[in-house]
C-alpha cells in the first residue's frame, strides 16, 4: 500500500498505582516513633495526540501494545511514590478509536490536541494515614488500584473539502495533480490509485482540501474492488466531485447513476452532500462534442462543467466550482481573477 495505512488493532493500558508503605519513624531518643509510610504514585494516563503533520497509521502498524507506566510505591518517611509517565499516541486528524469487538466509536478525533482515554489507577495510601488513639502503630496500607486496557481498532478517515469520485481512470489523480502540488501516481491501468490522495488548492485567498479517492466499481459497496476499504473516506468530505471520462463509449449519464447508486448502498446520507459534475477529457474532439450536447441539454438538475486534466483546460472554472459548492453565499467571480498563474497560462480551450 505504498506506505499508507488507514487501520490498524492496538491494545492499550494504563499504569496501575503505586502501594502505598507500612514505615515506622526509628529515630534516635525516639524508641517509639509513629507510622511515616509515604503514598503510592498514580499509575501512567493513555493519551491519544492529534497531530496535522501526520496523514497516515503507518507508525503505530510495528507496536501493537501500548502500555503507560505503573506508579511506583511509597516508602518511609512519608516518601510519595513517583507517578508513572503517560503513553501518548500520536494520530492524524480524522481518526476514530473503536471497541475492538463491538466496533462502538469510542473517541472521534478532529481537531489537534491531546486526549484522555484511559486515566492511571490511583496510588494507595500508606500507613500513615490509618493511625488512630486506638490503633497508634498501623501494620498495613493500601494497595495502589490498579488500570484499564482496553483492545481498540484505530481508523483513519481522511478529512477534506471535496472528495473526487469516479470509475478507475476517469481522471481523478490528474485533476488533483494539476490543481495541487499533489503528485499522485497516474497511468493508464485499471485501479492506478491505490491509495487516497490529498491536495491543497486555492482561489480567492481561500484554501481547501482536495481528496482523491480510488475508483468505484459496481458492487464496490459491497466489497468489490478496492471496495469499502476507501469508500470510507468519502464520508469526512463536505462536498463531492463526480468525475466522468466522456471519451469513453459509456453513456456519462449511466456513469453518474451507477456512482450514486455504490455511494447510497454504502450510505445514503452521501448523496445528500453538495456535488458537481466534472466532465473530462474535453481536449478530444468527440469527447467535446459530446460534453457540450450534455451541458446544453442539462443534466438532471446537476451543476456540470467539462476540463481536460491533460490539457488544463477550463481549470480556474472547476477551481470556481468548488469555491461556490463550500460557500454557496458567494457571489460568482470572474474567472481567471485571483487564480494562480501556472493555471491560467496553460487553461485556454484549443480552437
Amino acid at each position: 500500500m505504498n506506505g499508507f495505512v488507514d487501520q490498524v488493532v492496538i491494545h492499550v493500558s494504563s499504569g496501575h498505582g503505586g502501594a502505598g508503605s507500612v514505615s515506622f519513624r526509628r529515630e534516635k531518643y525516639i524508641p517509639k516513633g509513629g507510622p511515616d509510610g509515604g503514598d503510592g504514585g498514580k499509575g501512567g494516563n493513555v493519551l491519544f495526540e492529534v497531530r496535522r503533520n501526520l496523514k497516515t497509521l503507518t507508525h503505530l502498524r510495528n507496536l501493537a501494545h501500548y502500555m503507560a507506566q505503573n506508579g511506583l510505591p511509597g516508602s518511609g518517611r512519608q516518601r510519595h511514590g513517583s507517578d508513572g509517565n503517560d503513553v501518548i499516541i500520536p494520530v492524524p486528524p480524522g481518526t476514530l478509536i473503536k471497541d475492538r469487538e463491538t466496533d462502538e466509536v469510542l473517541l472521534d478525533l478532529l481537531e489537534e490536541g491531546t486526549y484522555r482515554f484511559l486515566e492511571g489507577g490511583i496510588g494507595g495510601k500508606g500507613n500513615t494515614h490509618f493511625a488512630t488513639s486506638r490503633n497508634q502503630a498501623p501494620r498495613f496500607s493500601q494497595e495502589g488500584m490498579e488500570g484499564h486496557e482496553r483492545d481498540l481498532r484505530v481508523e483513519l478517515q481522511l478529512i477534506a473539502d471535496i472528495g473526487f469520485v469516479g470509475l478507475p481512470n476517469a481522471g481523478k489523480s490528474s485533476l488533483l495533480q494539476s490543481l495541487t502540488a499533489a503528485n499522485p501516481k497516474v497511468a493508464a491501468y485499471p485501479f492506478t490509485t491505490k491509495i487516497p490522495n490529498l491536495g491543497v488548492a486555492s482561489i480567492h485567498n481561500t484554501e481547501f482540501i482536495l481528496a482523491d479517492i480510488p475508483g468505484i466499481i459496481e458492487g464496490a459497496s459491497q466489497g468489490a474492488g478496492l471496495g469499502l476499504r476507501f469508500l470510507k473516506h468519502i464520508a469526512r468530505t463536505k462536498a463531492l466531485g463526480f468525475v466522468i471520462d466522456v471519451s469513453e463509449e459509456a453513456d456519462p449519464e449511466a456513469v453518474f447513476e451507477q456512482l450514486k447508486s455504490e455511494l447510497s448502498q454504502y450510505d445514503p446520507e452521501l448523496l445528500e452532500k453538495p456535488r458537481i459534475i466534472l466532465l473530462n477529457k474535453i481536449d478530444l474532439p468527440e469527447a467535446r462534442e459530446k460534453a457540450k450536447e450534455i451541458m446544453k441539454n442539462g443534466f438532471k438538475g446537476e451543476k456540470v462543467l467539462g476540463f481536460s486534466a491533460f490539457a488544463r483546460i477550463h481549470l480556474p472554472e472547476v477551481l470556481q466550482g468548488f469555491f461556490e459548492l463550500l460557500d454557496p453565499n458567494s457571489q460568482p467571480a470572474t474567472f481567471g481573477f485571483a487564480v494562480p498563474e501556472w493555471i491560467t497560462k496553460a487553461s485556454n480551450e484549443p480552437d
